[in-house]
């Protein structure tokens, strides 16, 4: 009872006094009793045999006791005492030669591991190199004596039993091994807390490339972005088709080569800033902030910015090149329209002005005043296509045509030209009309002849404008219509036949006249501007122009089936890709939820996800190519689908947003379970709960969902004013800004601070303390004598004088450096 008093540091209960057999083995029980208590099970040992002077059986309790008071305290990586005192003297002996210890017996019967252990804490009592293998005996008694002399370790052992015997006792090795320990137990110390800041300061130091990488992104990203979107909000043209089409073409460049490798980087960005705050929960460092304007809300608001840009450019862009081609359409319509124009009007003005009518004879005179008629009636049916012209003149003025000072010029002059006409013709009409009183004598087959064919040869003008007249289609429907209007057409050419053959009749009537009497002057027609040579060559031209118009309208029918097999190519591709990607986009936001297994297994499912995706891509790029067609092809609406390349490629830039965030929050999720040791089922319970009250998929919960969500984790949140106090300061805890709701990451954070336990500023001080000496300063010598070259110069330049009291120069303040790497203080 006293050696376990001693060995233990514990009061035992009080003994018994008297010397009777029963009083012994009552104070033997009671030894048993307080050795039974510290958790050792003793086998087959009771008090009877000790009382009885058993010497198996006592010195069985005597090791038992050694064991578990005198060793048992050597815990090195939660193996056994043995196994624990096996690993230590692995470790130490390790660098020396000779020196392989695998037992507490064989190995240790040449001295060598007895040496090394002693050179390896106190190089200076002894050199390791000079000792021999072969020269047992020396080395045992040199490492007895100097552990007796130099560290106070008994000489538990004899150097000629350890050689002569066959395989030395091990309880008695491990016993006098375990002294070493114990001496050494202070360098061990200090070993364990240099290992303690080497890994906080190498976290320090990843954490610091981290941020680093980051910032340099970041301003990379931004710096595209700031260039990129005013181009983006410039919707300017040069007013002309070639010069919007290739804007078209830098668009589409922008699109499928410019922006995706940008939308990964913004991705990588987001994957690396949730990294870095991961990294820094787990080590208790203070968040990190990125240089003002660089924050993940920042970047997230300069690309919503470059979308809101981007947004309906390409639409303004395809609108744009409508409105230029139907400009250049109505354009060269005006052109031809006003050319035909001029090319009547060429003359007839001095006509009009001219005083013929004073000097003819009366048959002359009433032919004048039929002409005049005939050319009124002419003129009036060109009232039409000069208020056309007009028109047209007036849309290309809305539309914003780049040469409307131009066309305005020359319509204004037709007009000015047509107002003219009608005055002169005005003043014609009514100095004729004036001198018909004197003349009455009228020929009344060149008056029918001049009726007929004024109208026949405007109606010939007319058909041949239409049948030369340009369009623009966009439909099979609106080509139809002119396939059916142009066969309409046609079947009035049979009509219009018999009309010529009767004006053509006359005409050879005046002929055979004239022959008949004798009469050549009467073959110039008076009242009429058209001969039937004339009327005869302008019909064969109609004649000619029809085949034409309809290869011309074949043509164009050809062209719009082929666009309506583009339109329907499109839309079978966009109904089968728009479809897969809402499917991937909902397996993504269901993941966390239907997933099951550890971790690993969820991320190498997302993986091979991730390659699905990415093998997918190839029928994105194929809808980009047949978009491109369709583009060309100048195809503005498609009703056989409602997918849009736009919608499309935002479903797609989605779903890989989507994907790269779930993998990173598995692989930060790792990390956590890595570094705090929670479960990969504690992982799963807690991304369960948070989702079945994310009902909206927004990753974070609002201040009832959340304490809905503590409650079902097992939360015990009274329905009392203390219950909600205990409940303000976990929130106060996971939303320190008080925006009213918790995100995700904020309450995996909690859940696993709430589960395990992290490095403080406080164990990192008490490490320095030891390599200190316990002296609140410590030295450059020091620390490069403790600590790896690379981690002892980043506390050199990093840690400040010591103020304090007898630090003398060079003493560096450990504990203010120790709390700034927690964000503890200003350093």
């Amino acid at each position: 009872m006293l050696l376990l008093e001693i060995l233990s540091g514990n009061e035992l209960p009080k003994p018994d006094r008297g010397r009777m057999r029963f009083h012994k083995i009552a104070n033997v029980n009671k030894a048993l009793d307080f050795i039974a208590s510290k958790g050792v099970k003793l086998v087959s040992i009771g008090a009877e045999e000790i009382v009885d002077g058993n010497a198996k059986m006592t010195l069985g309790l005597i090791w038992t006791i050694i064991l578990r008071f005198a060793i048992q305290d050597i815990s090195m990586e939660e193996l056994t005492a043995k196994e624990g005192l096996l690993l230590w003297c692995q470790r130490k002996t390790a660098p020396y030669k000779n020196c392989n210890v695998q037992n507490f017996h064989l190995s240790f019967k040449d001295g060598l591991a007895f040496c090394g252990l002693i050179h390896r804490h106190r190089p200076e009592l002894l050199d390791y190199h000079k000792l021999r293998k072969d020269n047992p005996l020396e080395n045992l008694n040199l490492a007895f004596d100097i552990a007796e002399k130099h560290l106070d370790i008994p000489r538990m052992l004899d150097a000629e039993d350890m050689v002569n015997t066959v395989k030395p006792d091990e309880r008695a090795v491990m016993t006098y091994v375990s002294c070493y320990y114990h001496a050494f137990a202070g360098a061990q110390k200090a070993e364990t807390a240099a290992n303690r800041i080497c890994k906080v300061l190498k976290v320090n130091q990843e954490n610091e490339k981290m941020m680093q990488d980051y910032e340099t992104l970041a301003s990379d990203l931004l710096a595209w972005i700031n260039a990129t979107k005013p181009w983006l909000e410039n919707r300017v043209t040069d007013n002309t088709l070639p010069g919007t089409q290739r804007k078209l073409g830098d668009f589409r460049d922008y699109r499928r080569i410019h922006k995706p490798p940008r939308l990964q980087q913004k991705a990588t960005l987001e994957t690396m800033f949730n990294t870095i705050q991961t990294k820094l929960r787990l080590s208790n460092r203070p968040a990190f902030m990125p240089t003002e304007g660089k924050m993940i809300g920042d970047i997230n608001n300069a690309w919503k910015g470059l979308e809101g840009a981007e947004k309906g450019f390409e639409e303004w862009l395809l609108a744009e090149l409508m409105r230029l081609e139907r400009l250049d359409h109505l354009a060269r319509k005006f052109k031809l329209k006003a050319d035909s124009h001029e090319h009547w009007a060429g003359g007839k003005e001095e006509l009009l002005r001219s005083q013929d009518f004073r000097n003819v004879k009366l048959t002359d005179l009433k032919a004048l005043k039929k002409k005049h008629e005939a050319f009124e009636s002419d003129l009036a049916g060109h009232q039409e296509r000069v208020e056309q012209l007009a028109a047209i003149a007036h849309e290309l003025n809305t539309l914003g045509y780049h040469d409307s000072p131009a066309i305005n010029s020359r319509c204004q002059r037709i007009c000015d030209g047509w107002d003219s006409l009608g005055n002169l013709t005005s003043k014609r009409r009514q100095a004729l009309e004036e001198a018909e009183k004197l003349m009455e004598r009228i020929d009344q087959l060149h008056m029918e002849f001049a009726k007929r064919s004024a109208p026949f040869n405007n109606w010939m003008d007319g058909a041949r404008e239409d049948l030369q007249d340009m369009f623009i289609v966009h439909t099979v429907d609106e080509i139809q219509g002119l396939l059916d209007a142009h066969e309409q057409f046609k079947q009035t050419l049979g009509e219009a036949d018999k009309e010529f053959n009767s004006i053509m009749s006359l005409d050879s009537e005046i002929r055979r006249f004239a022959q008949q009497y004798n009469l050549p002057g009467v073959v110039d027609n008076p009242y009429s501007h058209y001969t039937g040579q004339q009327l005869a060559n302008l019909w064969n031209q109609i004649k000619q122009l029809v085949p034409q118009r309809d290869g011309i309208l074949s043509q164009e029918m050809q062209r719009q089936q082929a666009n309506e097999r583009l339109r329907r190519h499109f839309a079978e591709k966009a109904n089968s890709v728009g479809p897969w990607i809402e499917r991937q986009l909902d397996t993504i936001a269901n993941f966390g939820i239907q997933t099951t297994g550890p971790l690993e297994e969820q991320m190498k499912k997302l993986k091979a996800f991730e390659t699905q995706i990415y093998q997918y891509q190839q029928h994105m790029e194929e809808l980009e190519k047949i978009n491109q067609s369709v583009q060309e092809a100048m195809i503005f609406e498609n009703r056989y689908t409602q997918y849009t390349m736009e919608t499309i490629r935002v479903g797609w830039e989605q779903l890989l947003t989507n994907l790269a965030r779930s993998i990173n929050e598995i692989e930060n999720q790792i990390l956590l379970r890595d570094a705090k040791g929670v479960s990969d089922k504690q992982m799963k319970e807690y991304r369960i709960s948070f989702n079945h009250f994310d009902k909206g998929r927004t990753r974070r919960l609002e201040t009832k969902e959340f304490k809905a969500c503590l409650v079902s984790l097992g939360y015990n949140i009274r329905d009392d004013p203390q219950g909600e106090a205990d409940f303000m300061r976990i929130m106060t805890s996971v939303d320190p800004n008080h925006t009213g709701y918790v995100t995700y990451d904020s309450f995996l954070d909690f859940m696993t601070r709430e589960a395990t336990d992290t490095d403080t500023a406080d164990q990192v001080i008490s490490s320095f303390q030891i390599l200190a000496g316990n002296q609140p300063y410590i030295t450059a010598e020091t620390l490069r004598c403790e600590l790896p070259p690379d981690q002892a110069e980043y506390c050199i330049q990093r840690m400040p004088q010591y103020r304090g009291a007898g630090g003398g120069p060079g003493a560096l303040d450990y504990t203010s450096f120790s709390m700034s790497l927690y964000g503890q203080s200003d350093l």
